[in-house]
């Protein structure tokens, strides 16, 4: 922009030039900062993931195990035919760490979240995500390991 001196629009055209330079740099700015969550979210989904899929006849329960440092999220997603109970056991070799179940569930379907404690150096390596009837007999499970993106079928 081009300020022609000693006339009063050369002064307004250089005003409204700042002006103008400081919205951009206001939006530029606001772009950035809007960008931070995203980066930060992006770190979170670094951890390792393992994948689980349980059926038992009509009834499942399919989902993701997360590791962290010094916890386990086991998120996933239940259908119960008849009646069912969802289980999630957090180890560090052969000691248990921690143990969360559901309610029973009977018919119905929905999001199963387990967070599970792993208060050790280097948190759980393995993880048991299995189903029983009402009565607790076990029907089905997996065991998922830190190193594997797949659970395995059985309690290992």
């Amino acid at each position: 922009m081009v300020r022609l001196k000693g006339t009063s629009k050369g002064n307004s055209r250089t005003r409204k030039a700042g002006a103008a330079v400081t919205a951009v740099a206001s939006v530029a700015a606001g772009t950035i900062f809007a960008t931070t969550p995203a980066t930060a979210t992006a770190a979170v989904a670094e951890y390792p993931t393992s994948s689980f899929v349980i059926e038992y006849g009509a009834s499942y329960y399919k989902g993701t195990v997360t590791w962290t440092n010094r916890s386990v999220g086991v998120d996933g997603t239940a259908k119960a035919s008849g009646c069912r109970r969802f289980y999630a056991r957090a180890f560090a070799g052969s000691t248990s760490l921690d143990f969360k179940s559901s309610s029973t569930w009977c018919n119905r379907s929905g999001p199963v979240r387990f967070d599970l404690s792993a208060n050790v150096v280097g948190g759980a390596n393995k993880v048991w995500v299995y189903m029983t009837d009402e009565n607790q007999t076990y029907l089905k499970g997996q065991t998922c390991y830190r190193n594997m993106s797949q659970c395995v079928d059985g309690l290992h």
